[in-house]
C-alpha cells in the first residue's frame, strides 16, 4: 500500500474558496482503480493548513490518478491559491 501524504498551505482570504474547488476532486478519486482512501483534512490550530491523506494500492493506480483528467484539472487551480509550495510524502507501508 502506498501513503500520500500531501500539505498545502493556502492563502488566509482563499481558504474558502479552496474549499468549495476540492469536492469534485475528492468524489471523482475515490471513484478511481486502486484508491483505497482520500480525504481532507483542515488544520484545527492554523485553518490555512489543508492535508490530503490518501491511500492507494499500489504505485501504479497512484501514477493513473496523476494522470487522470480531474487531477490535472484541478492542480493548476490549487495551485494559484497556494500560499507556498505543497509538502509532499509518499510512502510504502512496511508492517
Amino acid at each position: 500500500m502506498i501513503k500520500v501524504i500531501a500539505k498545502l498551505t493556502i492563502k488566509e482570504d482563499r481558504v474558502e474558496e479552496f474549499k468549495t474547488l476540492v469536492p469534485g476532486l475528492v468524489e471523482e478519486t475515490r471513484k478511481e482503480e486502486g484508491c483505497l482512501s482520500y480525504q481532507l483534512f483542515q488544520d484545527l490550530k492554523n485553518k490555512k493548513v489543508l492535508t490530503f491523506i490518501e491511500d492507494w494500492e499500489s504505485m501504479e493506480a497512484l501514477q493513473r490518478h496523476m494522470k487522470s483528467k480531474h487531477f490535472q484539472e484541478a492542480m493548476p487551480k490549487i495551485a494559484e491559491l497556494q500560499e507556498k509550495e505543497m509538502e509532499l510524502s509518499v510512502s510504502n507501508l512496511v508492517i
